[in-house]
């Protein structure tokens, strides 16, 4: 009868530590510095426009800091005003609910310096307003610090993308001539059974 028990008690504790082994971004260092090549405002188109981004380590930083950095993942994030009203682009401090950075833009072993990369914006990138975030993880996947282009509260230095809307101005011009030709073609049609009427009658 104690093994039913025994079995909950430990899935009980098993639950409490994976979630206070849950990373929060509250609790990474703000350690890389991350710029990008976009500016304030400025509005980019899906599937064409490019974005060049450099990340360094924060030289201010004491020796040593970044003795556990492994990898660096770059991602481009959604601004709080393209986050209202939207669920799915919810803020959470417990990265594996975070749906901040959706976007994944590189991922590259970890340089204290030197580290550019750009990137063509993705045709599927949906029509919003961004900034761009850097994630530095350890050997095990884990984020241990961060570093982003835009200030603490999401507010400077943000752009806009513009989405594909799925149109493509040479198939307009292409509906165009193929309705004017229609519309020709059918004059011609009714031209050309009103002569042979008339020719029909007149014999």
């Amino acid at each position: 009868m104690a093994a039913p028990g025994f079995i909950i008690a430990a899935l009980v504790f098993s639950c409490l530590a994976a979630n206070s082994c849950a990373v929060t971004f509250s609790s990474l260092p703000n350690n890389l510095i991350v710029s990008a090549s976009t500016k304030q405002g400025q509005v980019l188109k899906a599937g064409e426009d490019k974005i060049t981004i450099t990340w360094s380590l924060n030289t201010s930083l004491p020796a040593g800091t970044d003795s556990s950095y492994h990898m660096v993942e770059v991602k481009l994030c959604y601004a709080p005003i393209s986050q209202q009203d939207r669920a799915w682009r919810r803020t959470e401090d417990d990265l594996t609910r975070d749906k901040t950075c959706q976007h994944k833009i590189v991922t590259r072993p970890y340089s204290r310096s030197n580290n550019t990369f750009t990137w063509t914006v993705q045709k599927d990138v949906p029509t919003a307003t961004y900034f761009i975030r850097a994630y530095v993880q350890n050997s095990h996947d884990e984020e241990v610090a961060y570093g982003q282009t835009t200030d603490s509260h999401k507010a400077t230095n943000l752009f806009d993308v513009q989405a594909i809307s799925g149109r493509h101005a040479s198939l307009d011009i292409a509906s165009v001539c193929f309705s004017a030709f229609s519309l020709v073609s059918l004059f011609g049609f009714f031209f050309m059974e009103k002569r042979k009427a008339k020719s029909s009658q007149q014999k």
